[in-house]
C-alpha cells in the first residue's frame, strides 16, 4: 500500500538526444510499456502522490499518460536536476508529505521493492538517502565520496570529478534515486548553485550541503547495478528490455508456467500468466493480458490487454487486442480479435476471421474468411465462410443480431441494423436487409439464369 506521508517526483523533462527520436526519451518502450509508465508504477506503489516534471514533448507525454497528467509540473528551461525539483517543490510542500522520493524517468527497471527499501532507510531516522552501486567503469555517472570511516561526504558529477582533489575513483556511483526528508531538503534546495562545468543546478549537491550541516545522509549500496541506471541510447534500451524480458520469463518458469522456446517468449510486466498455462514462442503477451491456468497460446501470436479463461486456446498467427475467450473457446489460426470481441464457452473462430465489438455465443462457430463487427450472435450459430456484418452506413455503426441455432450460408452480407431469428436459415450468397423471423428461410439473391454461349441454338 502507498504511504500517505510520501510523495514521489519523477524527472522526465529531458529530450534524450542520444535516442535519435523525435519523441521524449521516457516514451520509449520496453515490452510494450513506456519507461515513464514503468517508473510511475514503481513510484505509485510506494508514494500516495506522484508528480512528473515535464518539458520537452509535454503534449506527447500528456497524450500517452493521461492518468499522470494531473501531476505534471512544467520545467520550461532544463537547467538541471536540482532546478527540476525546485519547479515541483511548491506542490511537494502543499501535499503535506514528510518524505519525498525522487526518481529519473529513464530508469525503467526500478521496482517498487527497491523504492520501498530506500524509503524505509529515511523512515528509520536518516535525513537523506540515495541508492548507489559499484561499476567496473564509472563513465559519466556521478561519483560517491566517502570519508576514512566510510561515511558519505558528497556526490561529484563526472564532469567535475578530479582524483587529485576528491581521491581515488572507487567506482561507486550515484544511481539518481533519492529519498529526502522534506523538512531537511527545504533548508538546502534553493541554495543550490550552478558553479560547475555544466552550469546546472544539481540534486547531487544536496548531499554535500546536508552533510556539511550535520545531517545524517546514507548511501544505500546495491549490487543490481543494471536495474538502477538510466537508459540513454537505443543500445541501452535494447539491453534493458532483454533484462526485463528474461527476468519475467525465468520467474514464470519457476512458478510453473509451461514455456516452449522461452528465449522467444515475450511477456509484459503487467501481464498475468498463471501456473499451468502454456505459451509457445515466438509470441508476445502484452499490456494487462491475463492467461489462466490451462489456457494455451500458439506460436507467432500477439495478445494485448486480452483475457483467456481456463482451457481457452489461441492458435498460431493470431492477433488479439482487448478481446476475451471464455473456457473452451478457440481462436485461430490466423484470427484477428479486436477490442470488444468475446468468444463465449466453446465458441470458435477459425482462420482469417475478424471480430470487433461482437459476441459469439456458446458453441457458435465462424470457421473462416468472415468479418463480424458490432454483432450479437447466439448459442450454436454457424457462420458460413465469407459472411460479413455490414455494420457501418458511412455515418453510424449499427448492430446485427443472430438468434441461437441460426445458420448463415456462405458469402452472405447482413446489412445492419438487422436481426436473424432463432433457428433461421439464410441461403448462401444472400444480402439480408430486413429482419428474418424465427425458424424462417431467407434467400435474397436473383434467380439463376443460364444463357447459352454465342452461336449456340436452343
Amino acid at each position: 500500500m502507498p504511504h500517505q506521508n510520501t510523495i514521489a517526483v519523477i524527472l522526465a523533462a529531458g529530450k534524450g538526444t542520444r535516442m535519435h527520436s523525435d519523441k521524449p526519451k521516457v516514451l520509449q518502450t520496453l515490452l510494450g510499456e513506456t519507461m515513464l509508465g514503468l517508473v510511475a508504477f514503481a513510484a505509485g506503489n510506494v508514494a500516495a502522490q506522484v508528480l512528473t516534471v515535464v518539458g520537452h514533448g509535454q503534449d506527447l507525454l500528456r497524450t500517452a499518460h493521461p492518468e499522470l497528467a494531473g501531476g505534471f509540473v512544467l520545467q520550461e528551461q532544463q537547467l538541471g536536476t536540482g532546478h527540476a525539483l525546485q519547479m515541483a517543490w511548491d506542490r511537494v510542500r502543499a501535499s503535506g508529505a514528510s518524505h519525498c522520493l525522487v526518481l529519473n524517468g529513464d530508469t525503467p527497471l526500478v521496482t517498487p521493492e527497491i523504492v520501498e527499501d530506500l524509503l524505509q532507510t529515511v523512515r528509520e531516522g536518516v535525513d537523506m538517502a540515495f541508492l548507489s552501486t559499484v561499476l567496473p567503469e564509472a563513465g559519466t555517472f556521478g561519483r560517491v565520496l566517502r570519508g576514512a570511516d566510510g561515511e558519505v561526504l558528497g556526490i561529484v558529477e563526472a564532469k567535475d570529478y578530479d582524483p587529485e582533489r576528491h581521491g581515488p575513483d572507487t567506482g561507486e556511483v550515484n544511481t539518481g534515486l533519492y529519498c529526502l526528508n522534506v523538512a531537511t531538503a527545504e533548508n538546502f534546495l534553493f541554495s543550490l548553485t550552478d558553479d560547475n562545468r555544466a552550469g546546472e543546478l544539481y540534486i547531487t549537491d544536496l548531499v554535500g550541503l546536508a552533510v556539511q550541516a550535520g545531517h545524517e545522509v546514507r548511501a544505500v549500496r546495491r549490487s543490481e547495478s543494471q536495474e538502477l541506471l538510466g537508459v540513454n541510447s537505443p543500445l541501452e534500451l535494447a539491453q534493458a528490455e532483454e533484462r526485463l524480458r528474461s527476468g519475467i520469463v525465468n520467474r514464470l518458469l519457476s512458478e510453473g508456467v509451461m514455456l516452449h522456446q522461452p528465449e522467444a517468449v515475450v511477456v509484459g510486466p503487467f501481464a498475468v500468466v498463471e501456473p499451468g498455462a502454456e505459451l509457445t514462442g515466438p509470441c508476445r503477451i502484452l499490456g494487462k493480458t491475463t492467461v489462466a491456468r490451462g489456457a494455451r497460446v500458439g506460436a507467432f501470436c500477439q495478445l494485448t490487454d486480452a483475457t483467456l479463461a481456463a482451457g481457452a486456446e489461441v492458435r498460431e498467427f493470431s492477433h488479439l487486442e482487448s478481446a476475451r475467450l471464455e473456457p473452451g473457446a478457440i481462436a485461430g489460426p490466423f484470427a484477428r480479435l479486436r477490442p470488444g470481441a468475446l468468444l463465449m464457452e466453446n465458441a470458435r473462430v477459425g482462420n482469417f476471421v475478424e471480430m470487433k465489438k461482437s459476441v459469439l455465443g456458446p458453441g457458435a462457430k465462424a470457421g473462416h474468411l468472415t468479418y463480424l463487427g458490432d454483432a450479437e450472435i447466439g448459442a450454436a450459430v454457424n457462420i458460413g465462410a465469407g459472411t460479413i456484418t455490414c455494420n457501418y452506413d458511412g455515418a453510424n455503426k449499427h448492430t446485427t443480431e443472430i438468434g441461437a441455432g441460426a445458420f448463415i450460408g456462405s458469402n452472405t452480407a447482413l446489412v445492419a441494423p438487422v436481426r436473424v431469428g432463432e433457428n433461421a436459415i439464410v441461403g448462401a450468397g444472400s444480402v439480408i436487409t430486413k429482419d428474418v423471423p424465427d425458424a424462417a428461410l431467407a434467400i435474397a439473391r436473383a434467380r439463376q439464369a443460364n444463357l447459352l454461349g454465342r452461336g449456340k441454338k436452343p
